[in-house]
Formats: structure tokens, sequence, C-alpha cells
């Protein structure tokens, strides 16, 4: 969705921008085609990412990337000296296409390799080390609250039986564990999905730090700022259409209080409907078929 999300940004020739999931630069290059002597600062948690973008745009001296998470957004734009003064911050959630296709991060139950699935691996648990460990309702929890799994206690119980009679290391063998455990089969998606899913998010605390980088927002925008965010999953969207809806509807008081609209405080209105990946795109990338993009302008 790169063109609408261009788009949504209303793209300053020299503006400011914050890309807060570099992934592999494809949003960042389309924002710099834009920018003439504006200003771009790029986000990831991920170690390789930071790694492509040193490697591709490191002599743009519009660009510059930082390792983190975009949780600590406002830090960052603190220490950068463009506090309330950015133009325009674009988040692209969850997994990127990279890391799902290289087996060794552990992201993908259709390739084997070492069950990780950390987003930066430096730091935090894997989703091995987790396992190994976790309680059978704590991981029958997550498997609901991150994967709405139907079978998420069944599932979970099969998870505690299997790691007693040897590690559950592999991808492949988390997969077969779910496969196994779960009587009714979605047509069209492996069994595996919601649970790598869920197991996913909750290791890389990935709706924590949604949360937390939306509560910053408002604070690192100009005055007509665009935010722009691309989710891929339900909890995600939600999250993100109750933060505008708040902000475009303002400060909550008794029905019955004569409130005037300035004194509602409205921080930020919505800049149209929500937008899903058209049919050419689906076709040529099908993971974008869950992709929905929001977005939202603070007001002066």
């Amino acid at each position: 969705m790169l063109e609408e999300a261009l788009t949504g940004l209303a793209i300053k020739p020299n503006g400011i921008y914050i890309d807060g999931t570099f992934g592999r630069g494809g949003h960042s290059r389309g924002i710099l085609t834009q920018l003439q002597q504006g200003r771009l600062i790029a986000m990831d948690k991920d170690p390789a990412a930071i790694e492509v973008a040193n490697k591709l745009m490191a002599s743009d001296a519009r660009f510059s990337v930082h390792y983190g998470s975009f949780a600590s957004i406002k830090d960052l734009a603190g220490q950068l000296d463009c506090l309330g003064n950015v133009d325009g911050i674009l988040l692209d959630l969850g997994v990127s296409s990279p890391q799902l296709d290289e087996a060794q991060r552990g992201f993908s139950f259709q390739n084997d390799g070492p069950l990780d699935m950390r987003m930066d691996p430096n730091s935090g648990q894997s989703a091995a080390a987790w396992l190994a460990v976790a309680g059978e309702q704590e991981i029958a929890g997550v498997l609901k609250e991150y994967g709405e799994e139907r079978f998420a206690k069944r599932i979970a119980r099969a998870i505690v039986k299997a790691r007693l009679e040897s590690p559950i290391d592999t991808t492949k063998r988390l997969a077969s564990i779910v496969a196994a455990a779960n009587p009714k089969w979605e047509p069209g998606k492996d069994p595996a999905t919601r649970s790598f899913q869920a197991i996913r998010i909750f290791i890389n605390q990935e709706l924590d730090d949604l949360q937390r980088c939306l509560d910053d927002v408002l604070a690192v925008l100009a005055p007509g700022g665009r935010l722009v965010v691309i989710s891929f999953h339900s909890l995600e969207d939600r999250i993100i259409k109750r933060f505008i809806r708040e902000q475009a509807r303002g400060d909550q008081y008794p029905p019955d209080l004569p409130i005037t609209h300035v004194q509602l405080n409205v921080r930020m209105k919505t800049i149209g409907k929500a937008i899903k990946a058209g049919k050419a795109e689906v076709q040529a990338n099908p993971r974008s078929r869950s992709a929905v993009l929001r977005i939202a302008e603070k007001l002066a």
C-alpha cells in the first residue's frame, strides 16, 4: 500500500517525517522521492533492517536511521530536536516479508527453523524459551487473546504434554503439535496460523508497543501533521480505530452539560475511510489481503 500511504502522509517537500517501521525501506524510499530539503527519520528494532538502511541510504543527508522500537518515538523526537514539529508518522505494523521468508528467524511455520520469533534477536525471550516454561493456562491465554484461537486450551495442553517428551525448539515441531491438536481446520488456512501469530505478538509485545506509540504521537506531531498506520490484524486495527475515534471526539462530558465544541478539546480529525489493498496488490502480494490503512491529522 505504498501509494496510499504516501498520499495519506500529504508529504511537504521540506517537512519532517518518521518511518517507525523501516523494514526493507520501501516506504522510506517513497517518502524520500517526494522530499527536497526535508528530513526523514527511520526506526526499526530489527538489526537486519538497520543494516539494510545503513547500506542503502547512509549517504543521503536527509535520512537518518535509529535502532529501537517506535514505542520510544517521543524520546527519539526529543533527542533529535523535532518534538512537536513532525509533519508525518508512518507505521507499517506486523512482521515483514523478509522476516517471514528467512527460516532462521523462526516466524514461519512453512519453513523449518529455530523457534525464535523475536523481531529484535538481541533482546527478550525467544518463543522456544517461553514455551519451555510457560504454564498451560498462560499459553492458552496468549493463544486466545492474541490469536483469537478457538481451540486455545486444547493446543496449550498439547504443547505442555509434548515438551515433556522433548524440547519444542523448531517451527516445524510447534506447527505439527498445533495441527494435531486442532480438530477443525479453517478452509484455506494452515491450522498453525493463529497460534504462530499469537505467540509472535506476545513475544514482541506488539500491541503494547503500538499503544505506547499512539499515546505519544500527538506530542510528536506538528499541527496539521498526519498519522498513517497500516495494520494486518484485527486487534491492531481495533486499537488504532479506537485511538483515532477518541481523539476526534474529544473529552467526554455528561450529555446534559452545555459544552461548546471548542471545550471538547478535539485533538485529531479522521482523513477518509479505512483503505484496504486493491485486487492487483493482493494478487501481487497475497500477504496484503488483510491490510487496513487508516489516516488521521492532528489539529492545531
